[in-house]
């Protein structure tokens, strides 16, 4: 394995882990709801961060824009729109239904579309010589990504037999607000839409970055240019929707009202975009078959990020017997597809 592949790989598993514990901050919240930490949370991510960074380090990022088709831009706020949507979706989940059962759906459903999707409809850039999805290549990433559902259905089984035990009393935990069943529709939308995330960066990213390298942008700020464009489609959902919510329910003064809370969004936020940055790094480094065995590999510790932060934070406290087994079982069969993934890029 050369240390470009190898570095590839640990940024994308990097990306995933980090994006599927990035939660934690909410954890820890009293008095903010959805519409505080998620406005002051995703402003941060989608806008502020990543056009801190291009503006700082990309000369000219404006004039390099204009340089780049309108179509180009749209797909890229068209594809971040739909993630965008996505991330309302599974963050009204999380209170409704729980983190581990959020990325368990969420991940089945955008895994399979995600990974299969750029070997037939080849992406732009390096990405345009990924292997057909019936080549030697291909099969295993199939296979890789059938182990990968088996493990996100059983962590889905895990986590609804965790909810059953709870509703029925037979163990404690947090009261979920809002119907399971409702959740479980609002999280299944937000699987489909989510591959908007890896389709934004992987369709979009060779005009984009080409431009900012033609004024002098490093490597990794181009690839932030391309973040920083394509997540204000992203951000359209994600920061309208909640101040539209402050504004209905009048309660825009409750950010100023709890700074500790405020500090937490802060930090949601940049955990929340951290994964973006690596996403596209990853992707890169992997080359010809990163945006599907990247996607893959993000995905996979997404849905552990999620189960490690699941069981730190008690939602599996006291939960035994089948619900239990089916989630040891599935942490396996996640480890396993990542690995199967791999051997496809090194094949």
């Amino acid at each position: 394995m050369n240390d470009t592949l190898f570095a590839g790989l640990v940024v994308t598993v990097l990306a995933g882990l980090i994006m599927g514990t990035s939660p934690w901050p909410l954890k820890l919240m009293r008095s903010f709801q959805y519409e505080h930490y998620a406005f002051v949370s995703m402003l941060v991510a989608l806008v502020i961060l990543p056009w801190s960074i291009t503006l700082l380090y990309c000369p000219e990022p404006v004039a390099a824009l204009r340089t780049v088709g309108t179509g180009v831009l749209l797909k890229a706020n068209l594809f971040a729109g739909c993630w965008g949507i996505a991330q309302v979706l599974a963050l009204l989940c999380f209170v409704r239904i729980g983190v581990s059962l959020t990325y368990g759906i969420l991940c089945s459903i955008g895994a399979a579309v995600g990974v299969i999707v750029p070997m037939i409809f080849k992406a732009s850039g390096v990405f345009a010589g990924a292997p057909d999805l019936l080549s030697k290549q291909g099969g295993i990433i199939l296979v890789g990504t059938l182990v990968l559902l088996g493990g996100v259905i059983l962590a889905s089984l895990a986590g609804a037999g965790r909810e059953e035990l709870k509703k029925a009393g037979v163990v404690g935990g947090a009261d979920r607000k809002g119907g399971f069943a409702i959740g479980l529709i609002m999280v299944i939308a937000s699987g489909v839409l989510s591959v908007g995330w890896g389709f934004a960066f992987t369709y979009s990213q060779e005009p984009i970055i080409q431009a900012m390298k033609e004024r002098g942008a490093a490597d990794f700020p181009a690839g932030i240019a391309v973040w920083a464009v394509a997540l204000l489609g992203a951000a359209v959902p994600n920061v309208l929707y909640p101040a539209w919510l402050m504004t209905r329910n009048k309660s825009w003064s409750v950010l100023a009202a709890h700074p500790k809370e405020m500090g937490l969004s802060v930090l949601y936020g940049i955990f929340f975009f951290a994964p973006s940055a690596l996403l596209g790094k990853g992707m890169l480094l992997l080359g010809a078959l990163g945006a599907s065995v990247g996607w893959g590999l993000v995905q996979g510790m997404l849905i552990l990020g999620g189960q490690f932060l699941g069981f730190v934070t008690g939602e599996w406290r006291g939960v035994g017997g089948t619900p239990r087994r089916q989630i040891y079982v599935a942490i396996v069969l996640l480890i396993v597809a990542m690995a199967i993934m791999a051997a496809a890029k090194a094949v």
